[in-house]
């Protein structure tokens, strides 16, 4: 029953592939032998997005009519072999939260007035410059604060494998695309899981690269853009663009040659592996989750990995601290609204952030303080191993509708106690499928390694992409052959 179940949503609710869901590799190559051009790319992920957005409503600011001239604008350099970039022609979408010049930044709640942003920011700028072309904004929820695509400014987003199923959050709108396949690249946000959250329930891929690998504006500890891709190859192709320096980061990393090419070079034997199967907080990991993730563990050390169970080093206490800070800082920011702005947020976030209000100086200092403590704390727990696998998340996927997998404020982050913890010790961690559920829901196995080392968790995501076994792979590959092209794919 559960394979028939699997086979049936499948059949249902993903779409039949089309030029829309090659790589951007597979694009790329493609432009450059003349076997399709940008337009007809284009022209493929629109007819993807007219079929499938009134359902997934991942979308915000869509400009068909700049869409296709930027298009045309590429068949043409193209044409006459004079690309303007890495990522010339490719399609891309941003989420709402990294401004892009001329479009106002809702944050995803109605409260928000919507004014123009005045500028790109730098992962915006980036790949523009390369010549990727901006499909849209992906949506998100109420100030970025939710585990789902519930919002009050946009439609409600939903998980394209069941539109009755929640797509996480807070990139929202970015997971979804990625799964459906507006195009081969995606950025998101990621503060506590906003990346990987939605990479796991969505079956895609995600990185959380090393604070400051990629430059935003305004910098704020632990919060850090990244890929959302069906490939890690396209990932480290987007990595390979927006990682390039911008001086409006003040907290980012030295401009460094990172071989983002080399993403396919890893060998797991001799590698030291910690396997983290409780969180110390938070849910409980649900049967189905802890089974895959355990399963992927015992691949990795059938290739001749060394792997080593570890315990718990995060807890109750510093993940409800850690909750607190956020409540402040979105009491102080809801108390600067008018009340007429302040009447249009999600009952829920105004519910959520309200604990904020009497938070005493000394309650607060203790919170400031548990972010560096849990910083060290991860950082110690794993400075032994190469890379620590786990579960992105103790749940699969619920109700589109409800804003947190628990749907209670009291307990709003009871899903994030594996993913928080790299967001303070700024450690880079994917996503990646590592299997289904019998009714169909994506389980999402996170890679983590040591700081900086965002090509090596790369690496090694790539190996477990091809190693998985074929029920833990999406049912989205496309033929190799770039002359195979437009239309329904067989």
């Amino acid at each position: 029953m559960g394979a028939t179940r699997l086979h049936y949503l499948r059949e249902k609710f993903m779409t039949r592939k089309t030029l829309a869901d090659y790589s951007a590799s597979q694009m790329l190559d493609g432009f450059r032998t003349k076997a399709f051009s940008p337009r007809e790319v284009i022209e493929s992920v629109l007819a993807r997005i007219d079929a499938r957005e009134p359902v997934v409503n991942a979308l915000w600011a869509l400009n068909r009519e700049e869409v296709i001239a930027n298009a045309d604008a590429s068949t043409q350099r193209w044409h006459t072999n004079a690309p303007n970039g890495a990522l010339d022609g490719v399609p891309i979408t941003i989420k709402e939260n990294i401004a892009t010049q001329g479009t106002a930044v809702p944050l995803g709640a109605a409260s928000t007035v919507l004014t123009p942003a005045l500028q790109d920011a730098p992962a915006s700028a980036r790949v523009r410059e390369a010549g990727a072309i901006l499909i849209a904004k992906t949506t998100m929820p109420d100030l970025g604060m939710l585990s789902s695509g519930l919002s009050s400014f946009h439609k409600l987003a939903t998980n394209p494998w069941n539109p009755s199923w929640n797509p996480g959050g807070s990139s929202a709108g970015g997971g979804a695309s990625a799964a459906v396949g507006y195009g081969p690249l995606h950025l998101g946000t990621d503060i506590g899981g906003s990346l990987r959250l939605p990479g796991a329930w969505n079956a895609v891929i995600t990185l959380k690269p090393s604070n400051g690998r990629i430059p935003i504006d305004p910098p704020f500890f632990g919060r850090v853009a990244g890929p959302m891709t069906r490939t890690t190859g396209d990932a480290a192709l987007l990595m390979q663009v927006v990682s390039q320096p911008d001086r409006r980061d003040y907290m980012s990393l030295p401009p460094q040659d990172i071989a983002w090419k080399e993403f396919n070079s890893f060998a797991p034997k001799g590698k030291r592996i910690a396997l983290h199967l409780d969180a110390g907080c938070g849910l409980p990991v649900e049967a189905h989750t802890l089974a895959a993730i355990i399963e992927a563990a015992k691949i990795f050390e059938s290739a001749g990995a060394i792997v080593e169970t570890i315990p718990p080093f995060f807890s109750q206490e510093a993940l409800d601290d850690l909750d607190t800070f956020w409540r402040v800082r979105g009491w102080n920011d809801y108390q600067t609204m008018s009340p007429d702005r302040r009447a249009l947020l999600l009952p829920f976030i105004v519910e959520w952030l309200s604990a904020g209000e009497k938070v005493s100086s000394s309650h607060l200092m203790r919170c400031v303080n548990r972010k560096l403590e849990v910083r060290k704390l991860t950082q110690v727990a794993t400075e032994k191993y190469d890379f620590v696998l786990s579960p992105v998340t103790p749940v699969l996927t619920y109700p589109a509708h409800w804003a947190m997998p628990t749907n209670d404020p009291k307990t709003a982050m009871a899903h994030i106690g594996f993913t928080v913890p790299y967001n303070m010790s700024e450690q880079p961690a994917s996503s990646i499928n590592a299997g289904f559920a019998p009714d169909g829901r994506a389980i999402g196995l996170q890679i983590s390694g040591r700081r900086f080392d965002d090509l090596g968790v790369l690496q090694a995501t790539h190996w477990f992409e091809n190693a998985r076994p074929d029920s833990a792979k999406p049912n989205w590959e496309i033929p190799s052959n770039a002359d195979v092209y437009g239309g329904a794919l067989s």
